[in-house]
């Protein structure tokens, strides 16, 4: 009966220690990778227009001084200054292009059609972080290019053809947020 009692330990001491090996070499395996991401935000961080400004403006979300997007603005801001800006808990309805550091798309919006012409309708809690970020900054109609840092995209794990330690690139329009203080019917 006491051999019994030690299957189930051994067993998971036998799954931790796989799951530690395999989260070791991630690290290793995609050293390469991560290094030319985190170079290539570093370098876009220090990209200026013509005049010399910086092309980017740096965001840091009040929730956490550790993380940060990158963000350029299309639009005229002063236009949608006083349209709405999404809170955390709202539907909001965007269209998007997602690529890798290297221009590879790897996402886009433009063949949804059930919430209208190339929208994604969501929630914030369902995104990156670094979208979280970005959209706590818009107001609806605008428009803006967001890199995102590894850490606030998918850190060290996989989605489809995003490796790990994936800086990414969206171009990312914010077109409504219905049922902006109303329950969502849905």
């Amino acid at each position: 009966m006491k051999k019994l009692l030690y299957l189930p330990a051994i067993f998971l001491t036998i799954i931790a220690t796989a799951c530690n090996m395999d989260g070791d070499n991630v690290w290793e395996d995609y050293r390469d990778w991560r290094e030319t991401n985190e170079q290539w935000i570093l370098d876009q961080a220090s990209r200026t227009n013509d005049d010399g400004t910086p092309y980017y403006t740096k965001l840091v979300p009040t929730w956490d001084k550790d993380s940060y997007i990158l963000i350029h603005y299309f639009n005229d801001r002063n236009e949608t200054k006083d349209n709405l800006t999404p809170l955390f808990t709202s539907t909001i309805d965007v269209k998007y292009i997602g690529r890798l550091y290297n221009d590879e798309p790897f996402d886009s919006s433009y063949a949804y059609t059930q919430w209208g012409d190339s929208i994604l309708r969501t929630t914030q809690a369902n995104l990156i972080e670094g979208w979280a970020i970005a959209l706590s900054d818009m107001h609806v109609g605008d428009s803006c290019e967001i890199l995102v840092p590894y850490q606030q995209a998918y850190g060290s794990s996989e989605s489809g053809i995003i490796k790990p330690y994936s800086a990414l690139k969206f171009n990312l329009k914010l077109v409504d947020i219905p049922y902006y203080e109303t329950k969502n019917p849905e």
